[in-house]
């Protein structure tokens, strides 16, 4: 999708129009008859937020309503939901191209439309013999909206496309060795410094939950260190970001059963997710200096797989029994995690990991499952910003009585506990790695990747997390300060 910037008259403009109406300022300018806006009023009032459509052949008027008088919050999720709608009938009417104006609508709705089209107009391609229809051509008029602005914009919704190109795609195409090769190769286009640790160096470092989950598998691990580190970095240590990079998951020795194991090409989602974060500050060059660790391996069943009862001792000395071989990304997050600890001493970290079916059962896929350990003003400033850009956040307690709950009677832990408080067991175990480092995890097993379309994300990878990550750490100096924002 290309995005111009050009004045443009609702009245007298050559092409599709979208209009957004937040309340009766924009009167004056709408295009319409006496008893066009009539009935336009009659569809307002029944639906504040819907979308009503004019033709004017052979093109056509789509009036987009929202109530500019709601929390602004509300408004900038509904005109993303607007625009999913408006992407959907451009296509059934063969158009690719369309105009956006209105009268009195401030940038941040506009730019909402215009993040809700791109992310809609978003589809898996490369496999089709024929490539579906998509929109080509948005015009936006520059009032609304500076060059510089939507450039960054721009950049940040490629770095969403990237990440939901690599979620999608199947491990027979992408695998840990491939992927981390085209990492770093946009590492060196954005001048990022990266470090790729093949398999004999992973066992030189002892990463013994990469080097586990690996055993079953043909292809050799990958573990990728990113790191941005801008002269006018706010933060003097780093903020270290850590995905869950396992590239197929067929559950190792403890198989996945029935169709569970369809679409967990996506598990490596959180190394794609941070990954992109990381590659969007550096494009837009945040003042912020961050590394981003990400283990990669897929887990077979295979050769010499690992399996339950093993014990495998990991990257910093921790010595654990292995319950269950499905729960196989918290023991290669485990390695990055104490990875990062040591050799960063990062002032936060926080992860991101495809990791609990838990995680799902307990908020469904409306949002991120999180918890976290030293780190309240940080967490307080994500949940702000969660809201802010509707890529919410829910946490789940963190009481230390779950610790009990992966003790092992063989090993220091193990990794998996009772059937019950999954999701946060899993946490903890991760947690036990961060040691006093004020650390978040984020399980986004519900949102990374959906089955059927879900508003503008459409079927298939979300991109779900980096818009929301992306913001905090535009925002981040705020934790640093006297003053600490409040929860809207």
């Amino acid at each position: 999708m290309r995005i111009t910037l050009e004045p443009i008259s609702s009245k007298d403009y050559e092409g599709n129009v979208v209009f957004l109406y937040g309340n009766e300022v924009s009167d004056r300018n709408l295009p319409l008859s006496k008893k066009e806006i009539e009935w336009l009023k009659v569809r307002r009032s029944a639906d504040s937020y819907s979308v009503v459509v004019f033709d004017r052949l052979p093109y056509h008027l789509f009036v987009v309503n929202f109530d500019a008088d709601s929390p602004a919050v509300d408004n900038q999720e509904k005109l993303r939901r607007s625009a999913d709608k408006v992407v959907s009938m451009l296509k059934d009417m063969k158009q690719d191209s369309v105009g956006i104006t209105g009268e009195g609508t401030i940038p941040e709705e506009v730019v909402a439309f215009l993040e809700g089209m791109m992310l809609s107009d978003y589809s898996f391609d490369r496999y089709k013999n024929e490539t579906p229809s998509h929109i080509e051509h948005v015009a936006v008029d520059p009032i609304y909206l500076k060059q510089e602005e939507l450039e960054r914009n721009e950049r940040l919704w490629n770095r969403i496309y990237w990440c939901r190109e690599w979620v999608n795609m199947p491990v027979a195409d992408l695998n840990a060795e491939s992927f981390a090769a085209e990492l770093e190769e946009i590492a060196r286009d954005l001048n990022v410094k990266c470090t790729v640790f093949d398999k004999k160096k992973i066992e030189a470092l002892r990463m013994g939950g990469l080097l586990g989950v690996n055993k079953g598998s043909v292809d050799e691990p990958r573990f990728v260190v990113l790191e941005y580190c801008p002269d006018n970095a706010i933060n003097s240590r780093p903020i270290a970001l850590v995905g869950k990079g396992v590239m197929y998951d067929t559950g190792g020795l403890n198989i996945k059963p029935d169709d569970y194991m369809r679409e967990m090409k996506s598990d490596m989602a959180g190394a794609a997710t941070m990954a992109s974060v990381l590659f969007a500050a550096a494009d837009n060059q945040l003042p912020v200096h961050l590394v981003a660790l990400l283990p990669m391996t897929d887990n077979r069943p295979g050769f010499n797989a690992y399996a339950a009862d093993d014990v495998l001792t990991m990257y910093d000395g921790t010595t654990v029994e292995v319950v269950n071989t499905d729960a196989e990304g918290r023991l290669i997050l485990a390695d990055a995690i104490a990875y990062a600890v040591r050799n960063y001493e990062p002032e936060l970290l926080i992860d991101a990991a495809t990791l609990t079916g838990a995680a799902v059962r307990a908020i469904g896929t409306y949002g991120i499952a999180a918890m976290q350990q030293n780190a309240d003003n940080p967490f307080h400033l994500l949940k702000i910003m969660g809201n802010q850009v509707y890529e919410r956040i829910a946490e789940l307690p963190f009481w230390r009585e779950y610790d009990e709950l992966i003790k092992s009677d063989v090993a220091d832990i193990k990794n998996c506990g009772i059937s019950q408080a999954g999701a946060i067991t899993a946490g903890k175990f991760l947690a036990h790695f961060a040691k006093t480092t004020p650390y978040i995890h984020l399980d986004i097993a519900g949102v990374a990747f959906f089955s059927k379309k879900q508003e503008y994300y459409t079927c298939g990878a979300s991109g779900y997390g980096i818009r929301l990550l992306y913001s905090f750490l535009q925002t981040y100096e705020v934790t640093k300060g006297e003053h600490q924002p409040t929860v809207s």
